[in-house]
């Protein structure tokens, strides 16, 4: 790894959000085909995008069934207990409405509502997921929305879903679950198709294509984010286990090519260290090409001259994930102001947020963190403000507000507040 000063200007952003020309023109294409052509669109994807002849989108009774059948009994208790953790977390989250009154009969507000129905994307296709399952699911039912789908590319060789999402999805409690991925995907929950009724808010991780249709069909309805490629940066001092800063790091560079990994450290002799542990790893590692192109292109150390001014450059870098590996991590925690999940000590590697701890691991990537949070009860919320005024508040008020009205040079607006006023 490449071992820089702070003071070379540390970044994780990655031109990656825009896609090529190329790639938006394809996806506007898909996007139009699937609202004119539907689920006849979708199959023709299916088969063009994934090898998939499909016969019917939807996963039946019986594949859900078969997947338990298939499913480890020990994997499913890690499941389930994974399930309890990230709901107990994410019921602490919830919103409930709220009214105040004052004593000239005014009322205010604020409802609280669950959206009716959102779309849950999962990726797939040579891989399973069941933890993206999870954490898209389980605060949206905790929301309260009723209407629950999930869309994830079926495999190649079996045309079904991997067993592990199946049975994540059931877990989690979403029954509506469809094999059509990709674009395609995005453009079928957004504007819905003979099988599959729209939704209206989209949530989840994929490719660059799933991530520009979810851009192109924001508006017409919500969006979580963009998510961009994983990322992470490690705050470390001279406490902190070389082995283990190098495999944390590893454990995000796996994830793609266009991964960041980032140590930032007051220490040259845990630096240097460190960058050899990472060569070693490397070549242990089953996915070591994709974890190496990631190392080089958007890995780095770097060195600061106090642990103050590493602080100051993780809150320049925002990352994703933080983990605070020092001998007093609890008391900078207070000092991090951007990060999407902060991890704090030697036993709290990113992983266990991953999969089992509970907090949401769908965060703001390529330092959105300034200004974003990672998904969350309320997103799956919405606010309405609630207003009543009495006939005195407005006989008190009546005559501000027709001034603040006139201020802005709104007539209308002043002359439907002093239409009650004379009476």
């Amino acid at each position: 790894m490449r071992i820089l000063k702070a003071s070379d200007q540390p970044s994780i952003k990655r031109s990656v959000d825009s896609g090529t020309n190329e790639q938006r023109a394809t996806v506007k294409t898909i996007i139009e085909s699937v609202r004119k052509g539907g689920d006849q669109a979708l199959k023709a994807y299916s088969f063009k995008f994934d090898g998939v002849s499909l016969e019917n989108i939807s996963v039946t009774e019986e594949e859900k069934m078969e997947a338990y059948k298939k499913f480890n009994e020990q994997n499913l208790s890690v499941i389930r207990e994974a399930a309890a953790n990230i709901r107990l977390f994410h019921e602490k989250q919830l919103r409930t409405s709220w009214i105040t009154t004052d004593e000239n009969g005014t009322i205010l507000g604020q409802k609280v509502t669950p959206l009716d129905s959102v779309g849950l994307y999962v990726p797939g296709g040579t891989a399973a997921y069941p933890s993206s399952v999870l954490m898209n699911v389980i605060p949206a039912k905790v929301a309260g929305v009723k209407r629950i789908v999930i869309t994830s590319p079926p495999d190649k060789k079996t045309g079904k879903l991997p067993p592990a999402v199946l049975v994540a999805a059931q877990e989690a409690g979403a029954e509506e679950i469809y094999k059509v991925g990709g674009a395609q995907a995005i453009a079928a929950l957004a504007y819905g198709t003979e099988t599959i009724a729209p939704v209206d808010k989209i949530t989840g991780p994929g490719n660059i294509y799933v991530a520009l249709a979810k851009r192109e069909v924001f508006g017409d309805v919500d969006i979580d984010m963009i998510a961009g490629p994983s990322e992470i940066a490690i705050l470390a001092d001279d406490t902190a286990k070389p082995n283990e800063v190098a495999a944390d790091l590893l454990s995000q560079a796996e994830h793609d090519r266009l991964s960041c990994c980032v140590l930032v450290t007051p220490s040259e002799a845990l630096a240097a260290t460190v960058a050899s542990e990472v060569e070693k790893q490397l070549a242990l590692l089953p996915r070591q090409e994709i974890a190496r192109e990631s190392i080089e292109n958007f890995g780095a150390i770097y060195v600061t001259n106090s642990m103050e001014e590493a602080v100051q450059t993780i809150n320049l870098l925002a990352p994703e994930h933080l983990e605070i590996i020092t001998e007093h991590a609890m008391s900078l925690v207070g000092q991090i102001r951007h990060a999407g999940a902060i991890f704090i000590g030697r036993y709290s590697p990113e992983p266990v947020g991953d999969y089992f701890a509970g907090p949401n691991h769908v965060l703001p990537t390529n330092g959105t963190a300034r200004f974003s949070s990672p998904l969350n009860v309320e997103d799956f919320q919405k606010k309405s403000s609630i207003v009543y005024y009495s006939e005195k508040a407005l006989k008190d008020h009546g005559g501000k507000i027709a001034a603040f009205a006139r201020l802005e040079g709104l007539e209308a607006h002043a002359r439907a507040i002093e239409a009650r006023l004379k009476e």
